[in-house]
């Protein structure tokens, strides 16, 4: 199984690599590219009609501003989409990115994660593909068993 991680602009790639890096780490493939809903919008509706069909379980989706790509890829796709609302150059001050990514309709889901949050979307994403996937799964539970262990580490250096 691999993950579609797209972005409005090449501008959203380093918010994004945060979810390439953390899919990567959990030996997931990841698959990167850039669709603009406003700038590309056949090429949308391509990507969102035939995701399911191209061997992604999960699609990862960044975008700033109106932040409309999300959205549209979840009312075209049968998977599961994770929006990142990305804090953009022509943004107010991110918000209007979150709200349009989490203000969506009835029947249209896309979870979503903090203002350039696309670190969380990664985890969901292999998280998504380990409820179906025991080795994706075991290395998640390796992985949150690391976050404890530096907690308690930190935790030590107060002492």
């Amino acid at each position: 199984m691999k993950v579609g991680v797209i972005m409005g602009s090449k501008s959203d790639l380093p918010v994004m690599q945060e979810a390439i890096d953390i899919l990567n780490g959990f030996d997931i493939e990841v698959e990167v590219d850039i669709v603009s809903a406003h700038r590309t919008p056949e090429k949308l509706f391509d990507y969102g009609k035939h995701a399911h069909t191209r061997g992604f379980a999960v699609v990862i989706a960044g975008a700033g501003g109106a932040a409309h790509l999300p959205g549209m890829i979840a009312s075209l796709s049968p998977l599961p989409v994770i929006g990142v609302p990305v804090k953009s150059s022509n943004s107010i001050d991110g918000w209007d990115s979150v709200l349009s990514i989490l203000q969506m309709p009835g029947g249209v889901p896309v979870a979503t994660v903090a203002l350039n949050g696309a670190k969380n979307a990664g985890i969901l994403a292999a998280q998504i593909i380990g409820s179906s996937d025991k080795c994706v799964l075991d290395k998640i539970i390796a992985y949150k068993e690391g976050l404890k262990i530096k907690v308690n580490e930190s935790a030590k250096d107060l002492q």
